[in-house]
């Protein structure tokens, strides 16, 4: 038998970029398309939030080159604020780093492993290093990157200086990648970067592809996004780690001020109610029997605290004393025992629900115009629900943009996440699931799957909860999926009421016609029953016809409208 020691020579600690590097599928790095979406997918999104963040309306290229068999140079350059110096190694070479990672602000990428994993990706399959050109206005910086995997550290590996005399600001970077293809498929770069343009009107999008055709996505909307806002953690929404760490890295002066201070809807007040409810679990602890403890956890979660305590005779002062004690200490110094003890506290509590302002939809205006713009269509409708709140306290929003006839021929489902197209894993994706589960038949919809019908639906969050690291299906949560189904049935229901015109229209026009053809001989007929001019008489029944007809369409539309 092997001895322990023997077994744990092998032992060794693997840094975040080496496991990643083996497991680069769980970034989005599967199969030749995907892999090459991903890149574009990670270096755009970044392009997009830093021109928003600077208040610049984005100006984004991307370049596809051919330079073998699956083997391509991709280029993206935008017109953002640039990368200081210091920072080039740390943005493209240090994973789990980064402005937004460690914020709870609503942004496009959230785990600040993104365009570091597609510098790594290009090193593990070239072999060679990122190069990046960027400036802040100064001197133009030209770097070239490359990961140390071992430390989880960006490395520079040349780098020049050039003088700026026009002043350019911006980022491009350089990558070149093998085993990766470039085609025009629903899962290829050409399709994400359609999608991109439709749910980001205010951005300017060009492709050139690797064969040198130029494809522009213009921008349809001069309005900049006002950037989110960073709001704090509400108290429903947080873990005992949250409470223990954030405690731990806190400069205020006691675990009160701590609390009332970085958690929303948290105020003296509610600190009191705390200690009572802190005070009151401990207690109800201490009781040996079974069913008496039960029954006083039960009026607790009904909010009966004071009478809880009360039953404890005068014992429950002092322990509510104790409990006080731990409000006035130094945030740094709270053990676990006791975060545990305030998480506990949280869940059984009433809290107002968390504030929504730092969320930033797309808007109807500019769903409908992107919509417009790209897919052509004869007719557009949007809806952006009120914000709402999953897990008890973290917020999120859903909108929804319906696009039917004109240029579509498919009916097509475009899922979002904080504005990124989701292009693969739709089927376990609550946004497929929300789609399929609605009766379009009810909203003059024969068949889904062939209705030339394009479903557009964008949830935004703080916190988007993806089903995996690779962040394409979002999770099916019932907040969620009953928010989408409420925003599509709005949706549907304009819809619906468009296709009732149109289709009592087409009605009336063939209506009309059927009544016009025969209206020579009744004119004729009548003209020699009662002698009046055949002129005469045609004319009387095409007045009588509008007049008919108009009073039918009036009818219809006022009986749809109170329908819908």
């Amino acid at each position: 038998m092997a001895e322990a020691r023997d077994l744990f020579k092998e032992f060794k600690v693997q840094s975040v970029s080496e496991f990643f590097r083996r497991n680069a599928a769980m970034l989005g790095y599967t199969g030749k398309v995907r892999s090459l979406t991903t890149i574009i997918h990670e270096a755009v999104t970044n392009s997009l939030d830093a021109c928003e963040e600077a208040g610049i309306l984005p100006y984004i290229r991307v370049e596809i080159e051919e330079l073998g068999k699956e083997h391509y140079k991709v280029i993206v350059e935008d017109n953002g604020p640039g990368i200081p110096e210091d920072y080039i190694p740390h943005v493209f070479g240090k994973m789990l780093a980064g402005t937004k990672a460690h914020r709870n602000i609503q942004s496009r990428g959230q785990q600040g492993i993104g365009i570091s994993g597609a510098v790594m990706f290009a090193q593990i399959t070239s072999g060679k290093a990122t190069r990046v050109i960027t400036s802040t206005g100064g001197d133009i910086v030209e770097a070239w990157v490359k990961i140390d995997v071992q430390k989880n550290e960006g490395k520079i590996v040349k780098k020049i200086k050039h003088p700026n005399p026009r002043g350019w600001r911006g980022t491009r970077i350089e990558l070149e990648v093998k085993d990766v293809k470039y085609v025009r498929s629903k899962q290829g770069v050409y399709w994400y970067l359609k999608l991109t343009a439709i749910a980001n009107p205010h951005a300017h999008i060009e492709l050139i592809e690797p064969d040198g055709k130029l494809i522009v996505f213009p921008r349809s909307s001069d309005e900049i996004p006002e950037p989110p806002v960073e709001m704090k953690p509400h108290p429903k929404g947080v873990m005992t780690d949250d409470v223990y760490t954030m405690a731990h890295r806190s400069k205020r002066s006691s675990v009160r001020r701590f609390l009332v201070s970085e958690f929303s809807r948290i105020s003296d007040k509610k600190i009191d109610e705390l200690i009572k409810y802190i005070a009151a679990l401990r207690l109800i602890k201490s009781e040996d029997r079974k069913d008496i403890r039960e029954q006083l956890y039960e009026r607790l979660v009904r909010g009966e605290v004071d009478a809880v305590l009360k039953s404890f005779g005068r014992k429950w002062k002092k322990v509510v004393e104790q409990v006080a004690k731990i409000m006035e200490k130094p945030p740094e110094k709270l053990t676990w025992h006791e975060a545990e003890e305030i998480v506990e506290a949280f869940k059984l509590m009433k809290f107002l629900a968390p504030p929504t302002h730092g969320l930033r939809p797309i808007g109807e205006e500019n769903i409908e115009k992107g919509l417009k713009a790209i897919l052509r269509p004869e007719f557009v409708t949007a809806i952006t629900r009120p914000p709402k709140v999953y897990a008890g306290g973290i917020p999120f929003q859903v909108e929804v943009g319906l696009a039917y006839g004109g240029h579509i021929t498919s009916s097509e489902v475009l899922r979002y996440a904080n504005r990124v197209p989701l292009l693969f894993d739709a089927g376990s994706c609550v946004i497929t699931s929300a789609v399929r589960s609605i009766d379009w038949k009810r909203y003059r919809i024969d068949s889904f799957d062939t209705a030339p019908l394009v479903v557009l639906v964008n949830v935004i969050s703080v916190h988007v909860p993806y089903t995996s690291t690779g962040k394409q299906s979002i999770a099916d949560i019932d907040e969620i999926y009953n928010e989408i189904r409420l925003a599509l049935m709005d949706a549907a229901r304009k819809l619906a009421f468009y296709l009732g015109g149109k289709f009592r229209r087409l009605y009336q026009v063939k209506r009309r016609k059927t009544l016009e053809k025969y209206l020579p001989e009744i004119a004729r007929a009548l003209h020699i029953l009662t002698g009046e001019p055949e002129e005469k008489i045609k004319e009387y029944f095409l007045s009588l016809i509008e007049s008919r007809i108009e009073i039918e369409e009036v009818s219809d539309v006022e009986a749809e409208a109170t329908e819908a």
